[in-house]
């Protein structure tokens, strides 16, 4: 077997084994896809309804609260990165950053500060890399988030919403995750959980034809919005995180198979090649036993003579 020919059947080798890997990558994404979308349709619910309450409560009282309540001149706002922990899922985690970056560029030119907190290795990666400050981060859970997790992101937002400014508070939440939409199409938003946009939240409400209902607050307004603060943002948090995961699970399959389908076509490309080679070295051992019968013919046709 000639040089060339070694080469190319060592790379065919190698581009079967990377063949095997990512379809086996790309089967394991498939599956998780279908739980997950499970849990971000279960989880809707939930949120729907607890925000109808919250929006409800606002307008039935004159309560003025953090998760209603818009500031006079807000200066300072607080923004949750939703990215991955691990890569070979294409654009995924750059999306997100590039809208964070947006979504940063947009806020520092309305004149407020901008305080970071990011889920996800690859974003955080992508800040400590520029060096730039992150007021926490949490990794390890991104394809598979609990409602535990969901709490424990929620907590720093929580207490940074309820702090005066001057503090080291936020007068406004912002999430960029991605959201998901079908199979084929994942888009990164970003979205202002608080305060609470009490004008859209009736809009779609009126929309559907829905009617907000009435309560009765006891003991007080406030009181029932201090006890639905945490809930509103963790739902929120909770659901965002699920989409990011079923968001993640569908571009690491779409991405896997496309590096499938690459392995196959580079496979078959040069396996042509292999051939190609092996007939040109078939070609020259044929052409030099004739060379060789000839040169041996030519010599005995002289001693004859």
């Amino acid at each position: 077997m000639g040089a060339q020919l070694r080469v190319y059947k060592r790379r065919i080798q190698a581009v079967t084994a990377t063949k095997k890997i990512t379809k086996a990558m790309e089967m394991i994404a498939a599956s998780r896809i279908v739980k997950a979308q499970r849990r971000v349709a279960a989880s809707k619910p939930y949120a729907t309804e607890l925000t109808r309450a919250v929006t409800a409560v606002a307008t039935g009282s004159n309560a003025e609260h953090p998760l209603t309540t818009e500031p006079q001149a807000p200066t300072r706002a607080a923004v949750l990165l939703v990215t991955s922990d691990r890569g070979l899922a294409g654009g995924y985690s750059s999306n997100a950053i590039k809208a964070a970056e947006r979504l940063r560029e947009r806020l520092a030119g309305e004149g407020k500060e901008v305080d970071t907190f990011i889920v996800g290795r690859k974003g955080v990666a992508y800040y400590g890399f520029r060096e730039r400050k992150v007021e926490e981060f949490w990794t390890g859970f991104t394809d598979n988030p609990a409602y535990a997790d969901a709490k424990r992101v929620a907590a720093p937002l929580i207490e940074a919403i309820q702090k005066d400014t001057t503090e080291g508070g936020v007068d406004e939440l912002h999430i960029v995750f991605t959201e998901f939409v079908s199979m084929m199409t994942q888009n990164a938003v970003d979205d202002r959980m608080l305060p609470l946009s009490l004008d859209e939240v009736t809009e779609e409400s009126t929309r559907k034809g829905e009617i907000l209902p009435l309560f009765e607050f006891e003991p007080s307004a406030e009181d029932v919005l201090d006890a639905l603060l945490p809930r509103y943002v963790e739902s929120r948090i909770y659901n965002a995180l699920l989409q990011a995961a079923a968001s993640e699970h569908a571009a690491r399959r779409r991405a896997m198979k496309s590096a499938t389908d690459n392995a196959g076509d580079l496979i078959k490309s040069l396996s042509r090649l292999a051939n190609a080679a092996r007939q040109a070295e078939i070609t020259q051992e044929i052409s030099e036993i004739v060379g060789g019968a000839s040169a041996l013919a030519d010599a005995t046709a002289g001693s004859d003579k």
